[in-house]
């Protein structure tokens, strides 16, 4: 039997008057790989903070890991990196390595230095946070949330600020964490067309859930063809190779 880490049901939720999702309901099961896409303002980020309680929906309920949101206090268990970077104080005197380290105890100092490896910065392992690039900060907030390898990671737009390479060694770990840990991974990406290389299930969100899913099953439903397109539902839903595509 599956086990649910994550079950929304009838999720609502209104800004300023404004709904913005609306009637949300979907599980997320342990070891499962979520991709979220959807167009601008569709509520992807909002559709997180509300799974992380940080707003609260007008309706509906939240479950982690088999207890409602207002009782979870496991928060360990999960690891969380935000769109953008504004909780990160550029202006404290900490180094990447101290940054990252937060995300573990002192005594694993292995585990911090294979993942500013893995990231590409364990050349600025002693440098200020503030000394570096965007870019390099967001680097080093990934190393963060993996270092801890928790049960269930939530990414939401991680590979804005990254380099081709780097974002596909990301992609690449973030697979290995899912296929042979099991770590469950719920990831918001404007990359559709990239997403269904490595996800296992697709949540496509435009205020309300257009699709929920396998890819397989994505790509067999007349649906999804008919609001993509065959074209755009075969590249979102990677599963033909390129020849197969063009016949």
């Amino acid at each position: 039997m599956p086990v649910n880490l994550i079950s929304i049901d009838d999720l609502t939720f209104f800004y300023n008057g404004l709904e913005i999702l609306s009637d949300i309901s979907f599980t997320v099961n342990k070891g499962d790989y979520l991709g979220i896409v959807g167009p601008n303002g569709s509520g992807k980020s909002t559709l997180i903070k509300n799974i992380l309680g940080i707003l609260k929906p007008q309706k509906g309920c939240i479950n982690l890991f088999g207890q409602p949101l207002n009782m979870f206090r496991k928060w360990n268990k999960i690891g969380y990196l935000p769109q953008r970077l504004s909780a990160l104080n550029t202006h404290f005197p900490s180094t990447v390595e101290e940054i990252v380290q937060m995300g573990i105890s002192k005594s694993q100092s292995q585990k911090i230095k294979k993942a500013l490896e893995l990231m590409g910065i364990g050349h600025l392992a002693t440098r200020l946070i503030g000394e570096l690039s965007y870019g390099e900060q967001q680097r080093a907030m990934l190393a963060r949330t993996l270092v801890g390898q928790p049960d269930l990671l939530i990414f939401d737009e991680p590979t804005t600020a990254l380099d081709p390479e780097t974002r596909d060694i990301f992609y690449t770990q973030i697979e290995e964490l899912n296929r042979h840990k099991g770590t469950t991974i719920i990831l918001v990406t404007h990359d559709t067309g990239l997403i269904g290389k490595y996800a296992r299930h697709l949540l496509y969100l435009d205020k309300k859930i257009i699709f929920c899913g396998t890819f397989k099953d994505f790509c067999a439903s007349a649906d999804m063809t008919g609001f993509f397109g065959a074209i755009s539902q075969h590249i979102i839903c990677h599963q033909h190779d390129p020849l197969e595509r063009k016949q």
